[in-house]
This record gives C-alpha cells, sequence and structure tokens, in this order.
C-alpha cells in the first residue's frame, strides 16, 4: 500500500498514541498533552500493546496483544483496525527501539504525519526525536517544539 502523504502538513486537529504498556501505564498523560495542544480529550485517541492480557478481565477496548496478529503480521482486531483506518493528522509511537506489533501497527496506519522515538524503524516515521520517553516532560516539550516547526501548531 502506498502511502499518501500530500497531507503531511496538515495542522493538528486529530493525535493517535501508540503506546507500549511495559513503558506507561498513566494513560491520562497522553490526554493533558493533547490539552497542552489545544486539542479537545475526544479529539486524542490511545491504543495500547500488552504482550499477553492479564487475566482479569478488561473493559479496554483500546489495547492489542501479539496474539492478535497472523504470522503475516495482519490485525484480527476491530478497535485496533479502527483506529489504524483513522487519519490523525499526527501519530505518536511511544516505544523504544525495533517493536514487530507497534512497527507494524504504525505501517499500516493512514496518519499523515509520524513521529517515533530512539531505534525505531526510520522507514515508518517522518521524524524520529532522540530523547528519553520515559520522561514525560522531555519528549513532550520535543514533540511540541517540532510541531510548531512544522506548523502543526501555533
Amino acid at each position: 500500500m502506498q502511502r499518501d502523504i500530500s497531507q503531511r502538513n496538515a495542522p493538528l486537529k486529530y493525535l493517535g498514541f501508540l503506546v507500549d504498556e511495559a513503558f506507561f501505564d498513566n494513560f491520562e498523560l497522553f490526554y493533558e498533552f493533547g490539552k497542552e495542544l489545544g486539542l479537545q480529550r475526544k479529539d486524542v485517541k490511545l491504543f495500547t500493546f500488552v504482550e499477553t492480557r492479564r487475566k482479569i478481565p478488561s473493559l479496554r477496548q483500546n489495547q492489542i496483544t501479539n496474539k492478535e496478529f497472523t504470522w503475516r503480521g495482519e490485525i484480527q482486531n476491530q478497535n485496533a483496525q479502527e483506529f489504524l483506518d483513522f487519519p490523525f493528522d499526527v501519530l505518536i509511537g511511544l516505544y523504544n527501539g525495533k517493536h514487530d506489533y507497534l512497527s507494524a501497527m504504525v505501517a499500516q496506519s493512514r496518519a499523515k504525519f509520524k513521529i517515533g522515538f530512539n531505534g525505531a524503524d526510520e522507514r515508518l516515521y517522518d521524524l524520529l526525536l532522540t530523547v528519553d520517553i520515559q520522561k514525560p516532560e522531555l519528549f513532550k516539550s520535543e514533540v511540541k517544539k517540532y510541531l510548531q516547526i512544522f506548523k502543526k501548531i501555533d
């Protein structure tokens, strides 16, 4: 599938996060960051990856496990598919290094502009930042700086 980059410079209206739960469990942080960028909560979407689901039933719709990928990288999770089909103005992949499952999701995302971190596959992203993703204030200030440079926010 060829990626449409004609809208790459669109201003930020919808923000998506793909997050490895091994690094983050405070998801409120992402909604607060969206608010700092001038977005309403409904315009910020979050999808997380967890290696294996805990035995405790979860009401969370926005989570995927390694069991929901075929050997060819196809995703068998309707909520994940809807997330990837959504044309986010900016998608931020929050995981370190190469991550087969989250990389497959980033590759399939219809986001207009993709931001990744430290050692992620550069073919998947428009911008790679070298900051410690476990220091939220640091990665937020870097992302904000570049969103201003690219005129996605004022």
